[in-house]
């Protein structure tokens, strides 16, 4: 049966962020993630988790300056001294939260840049946070994103994402299969999981194409999920979508598939 965390970063966004753990306690989650912990002191919220009962399954590196639109900057030539600070700075947090998942955001490229030379530094960073993260136990994971809510992300394709992995030859280097993603760039997401399973460490979910509750929209989860199942996926799924009304309301999707609590 799938393992669903509730994404912090985008549900409960009617109650205040440090509120959300006992929120998704309370709905049935033992598992959250969310984006960004670092305007946060870590023992505060892992004082928050462990009131809750919950473990905390992912959160994404420093992306560089949100607010000005950054999205990481792992293939950004130039921001390698940076790139290894945000690593030293998310394996911190890592270590005081639990969690054994880090996701490396790639970073924008426009038009007129060169993609070889950005993909090299991509695949030397890749390989540098890969190499830091293995000595504490932790997985580094990579996220193709569609190219609607983020114009000029680096990586898009599922594939492409599966060779870069191959390329820098880390044990420790995964894809993260958010289906949303999947399903706006590329379709066939069901072929894709079956494909590419061996080298997927986390996955996410909502609907497409509005990013509300996976019951709305196009694509059928409850098809994905018994596919998730029979491929043996033995992760966990964040459901990173926007509800559409409140938090709770909008849980009637999961209702079927809490057979124990998540």
């Amino acid at each position: 049966m799938p393992k669903f965390a509730a994404n912090l970063s985008m549900m409960y966004q009617e109650i205040d962020f440090m509120d959300r753990f006992a929120a998704a306690a309370a709905d049935g989650f033992s598992a959250v993630e969310f984006l960004f912990p670092y305007g946060y002191v870590d023992v505060d919220i892992k004082s928050r988790l462990a009131d809750a009962g919950l473990a905390q399954i992912l959160f994404n590196c420093p992306p560089g300056d949100w607010n000005v639109g950054e999205r990481g900057m792992a293939s950004i030539p130039g921001r390698e001294d940076e790139f290894k600070r945000s690593i030293d700075c998310a394996l911190g947090y890592a270590q005081v939260l639990g969690n054994k998942r880090l996701h490396v955001m790639a970073g924008i490229i426009l038009p007129e840049q060169d993609r070889a030379r950005h993909r090299a530094v991509y695949l030397q960073n890749l390989s540098y946070a890969a190499r830091q993260a293995a000595a504490h136990g932790i997985t580094m994971l990579i996220e193709p994103i569609n190219s609607r809510d983020i114009p000029g992300y680096f990586l898009n394709y599922q594939s492409e994402a599966h060779e870069i992995c191959e390329e820098v030859g880390a044990a420790n280097l995964k894809v993260q299969f958010d289906m949303y993603h999947c399903q706006i760039m590329e379709g066939d997401v069901t072929t894709r999981l079956r494909r590419h399973i061996a080298g997927i460490g986390h996955m996410q979910i909502a609907g497409v194409p509005d990013r509300h509750e996976p019951d709305l929209g196009e694509l059928h989860y409850p098809y994905l999920f018994q596919q998730i199942d029979d491929l043996e996926y033995d992760g966990w799924i964040g459901c990173e979508y926007r509800p559409k009304g409140g938090t709770s309301e909008g849980l009637d999707w999961l209702r079927p598939w809490i057979g124990k609590k998540h």
